[in-house]
């Protein structure tokens, strides 16, 4: 399965999970006296539109080179993770408001019930968090990293809710606002959390040159290369799942220009046969 197609299986995961989570945590939520699942609920509503943007976005991301893109659509997806984190902020602002208005105002203990259903959710999404970063680690994926993070948070928000809602069933009658309280709680968590996503998505954007491993490897393979010396300066630059780079590399000084030319051409379709994350490679002959 191609990495594009692959990618967009794992939001089209993510995306029918969250579906049928928010539902499950809202009516919990109403019908179990708990805040702390209702505002699980509107997390996971909000992850369902995320969820929608970061497919929009991986589709667009992996079309082809064009006349007005020549290094292709990658840029798009750092950009959906900015909008991403853009929505789960929203959400955990959502939460918090509500949350410190409900602590203003009395209401009931949640049902003991709510503490099965919040412990099957956290295991799922547990899960689904691990099966979602795994593969964002395989294809190199900003957008799907967020995907997975919002798992986690979503995890992280259930946590929450299951210690508050256990502190006040425990506590009894004046402890109801303990429930409030882990969503409050859960809201930090969040935040924290979108900076994680934001930072290297922002990178990309900047193109930011930290992918030492890759270096490595592209100068390994490129004096596997018969005629290349050695290689001098090595940019890279990621867009989406392929990354983009610009080789010095030295060969032979008394090579004729035809022959120097022939030389980084064949290293050109040697790096890309190896390394197959790569996208345009450009390559400039140094005489050693």
């Amino acid at each position: 399965m191609s990495s594009p197609n692959l990618a967009i299986r794992t939001v089209i995961f993510s995306l029918v999970g969250n579906v049928f989570l928010a539902g499950i945590k809202f009516l919990a939520g109403v019908f179990g006296n708990s805040y702390a699942l209702i505002a699980d609920a509107i997390e996971s509503t909000v992850d369902i539109f995320s969820s929608i943007l970061v497919l929009v976005g991986l589709r667009y991301s992996a079309r082809p080179a064009d006349d007005n893109h020549p290094y292709g659509h990658g840029k798009a997806e750092p950009l959906i993770t900015f909008l991403v984190v853009g929505f789960l902020i929203f959400s955990a602002g959502t939460i918090a408001t509500q949350a410190i208005e409900n602590i203003q105002t009395p209401h009931e203990l949640p049902k003991s019930w709510t503490l099965i259903v919040l412990g099957a959710i956290i295991l799922w999404k547990e899960l689904s968090y691990h099966i979602v970063l795994r593969r964002s680690k395989k294809l190199k994926s900003s957008a799907l990293k967020a995907e997975a993070w919002h798992h986690r948070s979503d995890a992280i928000t259930s946590v929450a809710a299951l210690i508050g809602i256990s502190i006040a069933l425990f506590g009894g009658k004046g402890y109801e606002v303990a429930d409030d309280y882990a969503a409050l709680v859960a809201c930090g968590f969040i935040l924290y959390n979108c900076y994680g996503i934001f930072r290297p998505a922002l990178g990309e954007v900047m193109d930011e040159n930290n992918h030492e491993d890759l270096i490595e490897e592209i100068r390994t393979v490129a004096l596997t290369v018969p005629g290349i010396s050695g290689t001098e300066k090595c940019f890279i630059r990621k867009a989406g799942m392929k990354y983009h780079v610009d080789l010095h590399a030295n060969v032979d000084g008394k090579l004729s220009v035809k022959e120097g030319h022939h030389i980084a051409h064949v290293l050109k379709d040697t790096l890309r046969r190896e390394i197959p994350q790569l996208g345009h490679v450009l390559i400039h002959i140094e005489p050693s």
